[in-house]
């Protein structure tokens, strides 16, 4: 009768042993910094005692590949974080693989058979929320992980990078009540996502901080793109009080507000001032051209980058979560309401 192999270690059973959780094993192996010195003395002294490889030091040829991980890519925002994420893979000399999982279960149980296959150095996942059970996979593969601009709390225990959404949603509501707006209607992005309530947040702050009552009906949903843009953008110009402007918590939406506003016979921002988010290269040659929040896209695209190679090159994380600052930049889409004939 012949012997079976000796089950390899996983993170489970160090974890186990060490007496403490798998993502708290996870965080050590990743090089994230907010593990106790002590804790971390004993699980790497687990690791080393059983053998175990962490992904970047294992021997042979690295594949000097990562993978870029989006919901969709039907979007210029994709194409922005693409570009930072290329150029700091670039510079280190190794390549990148970019996949939609359009929310799909089924294709990113596809795309995870296809980075085990090839065997990429680390991946970078994108306002991505895999289901619990994949999330455990990917861990279970010993890929270095990056999250950029989580859909929620992560469930990866992994660094993320992220851009300040609450301050772009306040310095976006602020720029209106300054110019002397009251009624400012706010376009919500997808529901189900962090960024979305940030910046609905902020512009409920703003209100609040300046004694504007806070009214849920001049807030409309959207869903990130054009089309919902002009439908919210159509539902509040057609109220009874209009608003006098909209905060579009994404410049595709505001371009559709632009939309809305034309086919009702009015002019931005004679009529109806507009604020967009994240500064995308088209919001500066819409006519007129767009002001808006800049979110530091293809910024936060590069320092996911570097951050899962150095986790490749096995260095240690100074901080889990990294926030880029956002800053309103004013264009010619905002002006004073008009004043009452």
């Amino acid at each position: 009768m012949s012997e079976s192999l000796p089950r390899a270690v996983t993170i489970t059973d160090i974890a186990a042993e060490a007496g403490v959780s798998a993502p708290t094993v996870s965080r050590v192996l990743n090089g994230r910094s907010d593990v106790a010195p002590h804790t971390r003395a004993r699980i790497e002294q687990l690791l080393r005692d059983h053998g175990y490889r962490r992904r970047g030091s294992r021997p042979g040829p690295r594949a000097r590949l990562v993978d870029l991980v989006f919901n969709d890519l039907d979007s210029p925002w994709a194409v922005e974080i693409i570009r930072g994420v290329e150029e700091g893979a670039h510079a280190e000399g190794v390549g990148t693989v970019v996949s939609a999982i359009h929310r799909r279960a089924s294709a990113a149980r596809e795309w995870l058979d296809n980075l085990a296959a090839r065997a990429s150095d680390g991946a970078i996942l994108v306002t991505t929320d895999l289901d619990p059970a994949l999330h455990s996979e990917l861990r279970g593969l010993q890929v270095p992980a990056v999250v950029v601009d989580p859909a929620g709390v992560p469930e990866l225990d992994v660094p993320t990078v992220g851009a300040t959404n609450w301050a772009g949603g306040i310095s976006a509501t602020e720029h209106l009540l300054t110019l002397g707006h009251r009624r400012i209607g706010v376009i919500a992005g997808t529901p189900t996502l962090w960024c979305t309530r940030a910046r609905l947040d902020g512009y409920r702050a703003a209100l609040e901080a300046e004694g504007v009552a806070y009214d849920p009906t001049l807030v409309a949903d959207g869903d990130f793109g054009y089309e919902s843009g002009f439908r919210a953008g159509e539902r509040l110009l057609g109220q009874p009080s209009p608003v006098t402007a909209i905060f579009a918590t994404n410049d595709q939406m505001a371009l559709g507000v632009y939309e809305a506003v034309r086919r009702r016979g009015l002019r931005v921002p004679e009529d109806v001032s507009v604020v967009g988010f994240d500064d995308l290269p088209e919001s500066r040659w819409s006519s007129p051209p767009l002001t808006t929040v800049r979110q530091p896209l293809a910024e936060m695209g590069l320092l996911a980058a570097r951050t899962v190679l150095r986790l490749v090159k096995g260095e240690r994380i100074e901080s889990p979560r990294v926030e880029l600052t956002t800053h309103l930049v004013v264009r010619d889409s905002t002006a004073p309401p008009r004043a009452a004939p």
